[in-house]
């Protein structure tokens, strides 16, 4: 992925002119629940982000010395840090374990015992080698929920296959459908397999405590990155399924809404999405020609499918008389949905984002800043705010082990004498 550092007002980095959290409380609708976090690198640290950010305690294991994967992705750095690794671990405690056998094997199922949720993404195999699989931590927990977020899932022949967000993306048809056919597949800009898993996987933990509840009962829960990577298409692969059409990749002009897609003007690109007959109409209201709204041969979506090439020649015609800004200021007074393409630095200053609290930087004693988004939910009125920053590797042992666990100075001391936590 290419890099460029836009020319921004001030000095420093963009991450300085970002306000503190939300002068909000945290969001504590998981209160009391307890998550073990075996995770490493993005889908499933986001996951358990998504847990923590509603309240949960998240306790991160990450391996002694080296951590968690994505503690390494980079640059860029912040102070050292990866700013991957700070994107997607907030509100949670870390400490550092070899839990395969010896000390630090007791001490894990300890916290085991103390959890009412484990994450693991790791396949069946290793799950099984390292003794951290459903069918043997629930025998220290019978009620425990058991969510495990791999590439292909715990069942099938494929289900020891590594897998990254890459691997999903090519499986699941995004990548043949992104970018211009003349041009080789393109990943998503963003890593859309993970970020879309973590999201199911929170979502099924979830579930499964509200149903724990009334019923008392463990789960295991298989999340598999391909599947919800492939969920994902789900308007374009059911769309196949039923009409034997096949989409191939045309920079997203080829939508079942007859203009839908970016247009150019007379200096930047700009999306414009009319959705139903009504914006039609407000569309060419809005140039001052309602007569083209008025006929007959364009009144319906599916009517303008059918001419849709010479429909985006005419609108593209005159969308390029005139410069983007002058554009979405005339359409947002009409009623016609538009919008800019932004950068990432355009997204980092979006008054609108900013109104909303979503973009902040955390405080963290002795370190910069973590530049963070926020959850993107309000709840009665009010946007989330963080109560932990991103962990340093470890930093938390003490911590936890005193409030899971019940342990006093001296078994603390005796723990760490006897090599348990790395």
């Amino acid at each position: 992925m290419s890099t460029t550092t836009p020319d921004a007002p001030g000095s420093g980095l963009p991450m300085d002119r970002l306000p503190p959290p939300p002068a909000t409380a945290p969001f504590a609708l998981l209160e009391g629940v307890r998550v073990l976090d075996l995770t490493t690198s993005v889908a499933g640290p986001y996951a358990t982000m998504l847990l923590g950010d509603y309240g949960a305690e998240v306790v991160k294991v990450e391996r002694p010395r080296t951590g968690d994967d994505a503690r390494h992705w980079g640059p860029p750095f912040l102070d050292g840090e990866s700013l991957w690794f700070l994107s997607v671990n907030r509100n949670k405690c870390s400490v550092t374990l070899d839990y395969r056998d010896g000390p630090g094997r007791a001490l894990f199922e300890d916290l085991v015992r103390a959890s009412d949720v484990v994450v693991t993404n790791q396949v069946p195999r290793v799950q099984e080698k390292l003794g951290a699989d459903y069918e043997t931590l629930k025998a220290l927990k019978p009620d425990l929920i058991f969510a495990a977020l791999t590439g292909f899932g715990l069942t099938g022949s494929r289900k020891d296959k590594l897998c990254y967000d890459l691997i999903a993306e090519g499986y699941s048809g995004v990548m043949d459908l992104t970018g211009e056919f003349e041009n080789p597949p393109q990943k998503v800009g963003t890593p859309a397999a993970d970020l879309l898993a973590g999201h199911d996987l929170a979502l099924a933990v979830v579930s499964a405590l509200f149903a724990h509840r009334q019923t008392g009962q463990g789960r295991l829960i298989d999340i598999s990155l391909v599947e919800s990577m492939t969920r994902f298409m789900a308007p374009r692969l059911v769309s196949y399924l039923g009409s034997g059409e096949l989409p191939r990749r045309s920079g997203a002009r080829d939508s079942v809404i007859s203009i839908y897609q970016v247009f150019e003007t007379a200096d930047q690109p700009m999306t414009l999405a009319i959705g139903n007959d009504g914006i039609w109409k407000r569309f060419w209201v809005a140039l001052g020609e309602p007569e083209m709204a008025d006929n007959p041969a364009h009144a319906t979506n599916a009517d303008r499918r059918a001419v849709r090439e010479a429909i985006v020649g005419e609108i593209q015609d005159r969308l390029v008389t005139r410069g983007r800004a002058d554009w979405l200021a005339l359409f947002e007074s009409a009623g016609v949905p538009a919008g800019p393409i932004q950068r990432l630095d355009e997204v980092a200053e979006d008054p609108g984002l900013a109104e909303r609290g979503f973009l902040y930087a955390q405080p963290r004693p002795g370190k910069p800043d973590a530049p963070q988004l926020n959850t993107g939910v309000h709840l009665d009125g009010s946007p989330n705010s963080p109560r932990m920053p991103p962990p340093g590797l470890g930093a938390d042992a003490d911590a936890v082990l005193g409030d899971w666990l019940g342990y006093d100075a001296d078994k603390i001391t005796e723990v760490r004498a006897a090599g348990a936590l790395g």
